[in-house]
């Protein structure tokens, strides 16, 4: 094992942060874009959506690659073709060339996310895990609040063409630091691919990403209703297919480990307030407080500031106090925070909204440090490869969620008040109602076993 763990987190980090910042800056310059297409603002949509439906499809079989062709060369190339994928975005002419471009970096993308996370997990050793993956995680929390204030830097100075060129210098890097430190590691399985798995699962998650995008924009219609019951049906299908695979490409066999069920399942409710969150604060600030995007984007900075200062905390809390009791206090913690932001109001001071939202970064990327390391703290190293794409998966899906959710419950709370555009009364019951979600999680945190990952949070049980 390397005890380097360091260097091997952030170069993974710094791929994954290279990937989070590139979707969450997009969405600012879309009307600008829009307009050097000749194309209608909502018709940009589609360079959202493309993405997602790549990584969809693709994610799935990241495991069983990693497995067949080494860690290193697959996350080597996929971050060469995620960059060159950026390239070509950037030079894009047409909106139907920027969408295959995109289609491009979300195969990369797919290949980066759970195969970074395979090669940390291969390449740290046990004791070394949490601090490892609270390195990781702080570009998770940075990417998507740190995007939307950088986006609108981006298309008011320079052309939005450069938010695709900053991919090439990071994407360069990366390669030459992956060529050095990370070992090529490859599984003993030599099982086929599981391609009848591979397009069931890639139906019913792209028709889920592409229905959950098209609601969290307010589309209601039937396209979207359509969309959710295909992959519904798809996703019945793949069930239907895992039980009968004998190496299946999503492997819902382990949900039978009992920690990394735990994990998926806490996780996910947790994510749809995490993935809310940067959805509804900045317009919280920009509708209801009168602030420019500029100074909106200002302030959310806070919270990728607390994810920072967590990293140095967190094997010291976890060594003291384990996995399962950090889990659920911490959980209470974190979504008590974001229910704080409810409470958020113009005359409050600045400087104690920054400070509450530093705290929020803090308490909810601790949880997702406990969250991805304990995940794993039961997974035989055969079962890591597919562990790792099926966590990925449901991730991805739960942040998607997230949006649809936030989305969802601001136009119930509009609907219910008679309000044609929010308020801040709205956005108070919104964020409520995300907060609840993950405040839910604790059913699930408090059947974790107390002496579950002892060995690799380093946590001493009480007699």
């Amino acid at each position: 094992m390397n005890r380097n763990y360091r260097t091997i987190a952030l170069i993974i980090a710094s791929a994954m942060f290279m990937e989070q910042l590139d979707a969450t800056v997009l969405a600012t310059a879309l009307p600008t874009m829009a307009r050097d297409f000749g194309v209608t603002a909502p018709h940009m949509s589609v360079a959202l959506t493309s993405y997602l439906l790549s990584l969809a499809i693709f994610i799935p079989a990241s495991g069983w690659v990693a497995d067949r062709y080494g860690a290193r060369t697959v996350f080597g190339s996929a971050i060469l073709v995620f960059t060159a994928g950026s390239v070509l975005c950037a030079q894009a002419p047409s909106l139907s060339w920027l969408v295959a471009a995109r289609l491009l970096q979300g195969l990369g993308g797919a290949m980066m996310m759970p195969v970074g996370r395979l090669v940390l997990l291969r390449s740290v050793r046990r004791e070394d895990m949490v601090s490892a993956m609270s390195w990781l995680l702080v570009p998770a929390m940075m990417g998507p609040v740190v995007g939307p204030p950088l986006g609108g830097v981006i298309v008011t100075y320079l052309d939005w063409r450069w938010i695709f060129y900053i991919n090439l210098p990071i994407g360069l890097l990366g390669m030459a630091l992956t060529a050095r430190y990370i070992a090529n590691i490859k599984g003993d399985d030599r099982t086929p691919l599981d391609v009848a798995g591979l397009l069931l699962s890639g139906v019913s998650l792209g028709c889920l990403f592409f229905g959950l995008e098209l609601i969290s924009r307010d589309s209601s219609g039937a396209l979207t209703l359509a969309l959710l019951a295909v992959g519904l049906v798809a996703g019945g299908f793949y069930i239907r297919h895992a039980a009968r695979h004998k190496a299946p490409i999503l492997q819902l066999s382990l949900m039978k480990v009992q920690s990394f069920r735990l994990s998926v399942i806490a996780g996910s409710l947790t994510r749809i307030t995490q993935g809310a969150h940067p959805f509804l604060l900045p317009l919280m600030l920009q509708l209801g407080f009168g602030l420019s995007p500029a100074q909106s984007g200002s302030i959310v900075l806070a919270t990728a500031l607390g994810s920072v200062l967590m990293k140095a905390f967190a094997p010291a809390l976890l060594r003291r106090y384990g996995f399962r009791r950090s889990l659920m206090v911490n959980g209470l913690i974190s979504s008590g925070g974001y229910a704080l932001c409810a409470a958020f109001r113009p005359d409050w001071s600045f400087l104690v909204i920054f400070g509450i939202l530093v705290a929020c970064g803090f308490f909810m990327s601790f949880q997702f440090t406990g969250y991805n390391t304990v995940a794993y703290a039961e997974i035989e190293s055969p079962q890591m490869s597919a562990a790792t794409s099926f966590y990925t998966t449901f991730q991805q899906l739960m942040l998607s969620t997230g949006i649809c959710v936030a989305a969802l419950s601001l136009h119930l709370s509009m609907a219910m008040f008679g309000h044609v555009h929010p308020t801040l009364a709205d956005f108070s019951s919104a964020f409520l109602m995300v907060t609840a979600i993950s405040a839910a999680a604790l059913v699930w945190n408090r059947q974790f076993d107390p002496a579950v990952g002892t060995d690799i949070s380093g946590h001493a049980l009480e007699d």
